[in-house]
């Protein structure tokens, strides 16, 4: 590593009374393609441009915040500008390289697309770009922020970024290419900048340290890292601040007074706590945390984090996957992992996600740390709802065996052990339908989950089995249109109705034969019958104890139908109606209601 940063050393500066100083992240600035660190990729394609000659006029670099896009636009116009190139290892000694380093270079123009972003300063850049540089090979527009551009200055920059003078390269760098036009994107080689890996980005923090002369423990420049999100110029400016007032050591604890957060032991701990299920061991804790001046945002982030690295264990990843924990503790989250189970792990992230998103919008940040770590440890106590649903739809009784034991609603009385223990040698007894009396001589709310299953099982032994059922060649005439009807009473309604048309219903032997008059009216009731084949043989299949049930479909040569038809009521003539209504209105209960509230009972409706 300290290999790579060699180049980076050259920019240092004595910090003495007439040198003004420099920060990190700018003394520690890449300053060759081989010193970017976490863009091997970028890197590999602009040394290839550079050394085959297929260098482009205009480059997008985009990424997140402090990942390079800036430092590799210099080294860039360093390789294309310096007096041995261009080459894709710049001398860095030259006055170009040392211009362009500084940011002072005259052909090398670093510009402000947030504070240059009108159609005027376009135009200014226009006109300059056709001067041909002062003293260097190439005239170099380096737009940092190219995004905050308006309309109409990406309108006027089209033309030259389409066709610019041969001494002309434009290097855009942006954190928000989806507000690039897209004739602009169109006209650019784009290079996307991926986040460092923490990894990469703690072993520099540490060559930092060891060449400011700094002794750091162990874990700094790894909590560091993982704070700062992938962007190498957060994490050093934040060892820049560790550095202003622990001069010779840099301890854990400093780490987390000036972040905020607590030591990665006490998140262990509160994991530890909720597989137990102990919620009153969170409490102390939290307090010490809050006293400590813990931010409790970040004391979730932690949480999340640990429990990814959980999920990752539990998934069956190796130590390389773990990004919130070292390799040291691959054990206890293994441990931890096969304690909580896949399921409850994505179940606390969410409900972690939850809170931090919720820690925006509110000032009690300890309530809702100590509220959602509460409701992770009755995480535990849930039931997977899918496996008891296939238990009930299967008709199995669900195991009573749970997490936490239900407590019994009565205690077992002695007579229970006895009648248990003379139960092998006596014959079952059928469970008496009164319910049980509570010692108070109450009825009991509920039976224990113990005695629903010996009831169940006992019911089981005595109760004798259901009937056999017969199969289709044993049934007559009579009952089989018995057993028809019965079979298209649990259809829907459109089958339903177009079963009811058949006029034959017949067992061959080999197959179930439905037959529909030769008439126009029942073809649709036919073909529905025909399509729904498979639902009918299904619901012979609950009547009758053939295994396969073929179906088929034919048109009868008579029209009368065999299949009897459901009784119709007798129709009514209006003189019974009524008849029967008048003797409604004389009912002698009608009369009470009518002297009770004073009216009178004019007709009955039968809707």
């Amino acid at each position: 590593m300290a290999e790579k940063k060699a180049p980076a050393e050259k920019l240092s500066v004595s910090n003495d009374e007439n040198a003004s100083y420099q920060v990190v992240a700018r003394r520690y600035r890449p300053q060759g393609f081989d010193a970017l660190i976490g863009q091997d990729h970028i890197a590999q394609a602009l040394i290839g441009a550079i050394t085959s000659g297929r260098i482009g006029h205009a480059y997008l670099f985009t990424g997140a915040r402090g990942v390079g896009k800036t430092s590799s636009a210099r080294i860039l116009a360093k390789a294309l500008n310096c007096v041995h190139g261009p080459t894709p290892t710049p001398c860095n000694e030259c006055d170009i390289c040392r211009g362009i380093s500084t940011g002072d270079d005259i052909d090398v123009l670093e510009i402000d697309g947030a504070s240059n972003r009108g159609i005027d300063e376009i135009r200014q850049l226009r006109q300059s770009a056709v001067v041909r540089p002062s003293r260097a090979r190439y005239k170099i527009y380096i737009i940092d922020e190219v995004h905050m551009l308006t309309r109409e200055a990406f309108n006027a920059l089209l033309k030259i970024l389409e066709e610019p003078p041969e001494h002309v390269k434009f290097i855009f760098c942006t954190t928000e290419p989806n507000k690039l036009p897209i004739t602009i994107l169109s006209r650019c080689q784009r290079f996307d900048f991926a986040g460092i890996d923490v990894r990469m980005i703690a072993e520099n923090l540490n060559y930092i340290a060891k060449n400011e002369g700094v002794a750091v423990e162990d874990g700094v420049c790894d909590a560091l890292a993982r704070r700062a999100n992938g962007s190498m110029r957060d994490a050093q400016s934040l060892l820049e601040q560790l550095l202003s007032f622990a001069s010779e050591r840099i301890t854990v604890a400093d780490v987390n007074r000036m972040l905020g957060t607590i030591d990665d032991q006490k998140v262990f701990d509160l994991v530890a706590a909720i597989k137990n299920d102990e919620p009153g061991t969170l409490f102390p804790v939290l307090a010490k945390a809050s006293a400590e001046g813990v931010d409790f945002g970040v004391l979730l982030e932690q949480m999340i984090g640990t429990f990814r690295d959980m999920l990752v264990v539990s998934c069956g990843c190796a130590k390389e996957a773990l990004i919130y924990s070292g390799p040291s503790r691959f054990d206890e989250l293994k441990e931890l992992a096969d304690a909580f189970g896949t399921e409850r792990i994505l179940a606390s992230m969410q409900v972690i996600s939850q809170t931090i998103s919720r820690m925006r919008y509110s000032t009690q940040g300890q309530i809702l740390t100590e509220m959602t770590l509460v409701r992770l440890c009755g995480l535990g106590r849930l039931t997977d709802a899918v496996r008891l649903i296939d238990q009930l739809r299967s008709g199995q009784i669900p195991s009573p065996t749970v997490s936490a034991p239900l407590p019994s609603p009565q205690k077992k009385s002695p007579d229970l052990n006895d009648a248990q223990s003379a139960a092998p040698h006596s014959a079952p007894k059928r469970p008496a339908a009164a319910p049980q009396q509570a010692p108070s001589g109450r009825p009991s709310d509920s039976l224990s989950v113990s005695a629903e299953v010996a009831h169940e099982t006992n019911r089981s032994a005595v109760d004798p089995p259901p009937a056999p059922r017969t199969s289709l060649a044993a049934l007559s005439g009579d009952a089989l249109m018995k057993t028809w009807r019965r079979v298209i009473d649990r259809f829907g309604v459109s089958l339903s109705s177009a079963a009811a048309a058949a006029t034959r219903v017949e067992w061959t032997g080999e197959k179930l034969r439905i037959g529909f008059p030769p008439d126009k009216a029942t073809d649709q009731s036919a073909d529905i019958c025909r399509k729904g084949s498979k639902t009918i043989a299904t619901g012979f299949a609950e009547f009758v104890s053939d295994a396969e049930i073929p179906i088929e479909v034919f048109r009868t040569e008579e029209k009368t139908a065999s299949v009897p038809a459901r009784p119709r009521p007798a129709p009514v003539s209006h003189a019974a109606k009524r008849e029967e209504i008048r003797k409604k209105i004389q009912n002698p209960t009608v009369k009470e209601i009518e002297a009770l509230f004073g009216g009178k009972l004019e007709d009955i409706s039968d809707r």
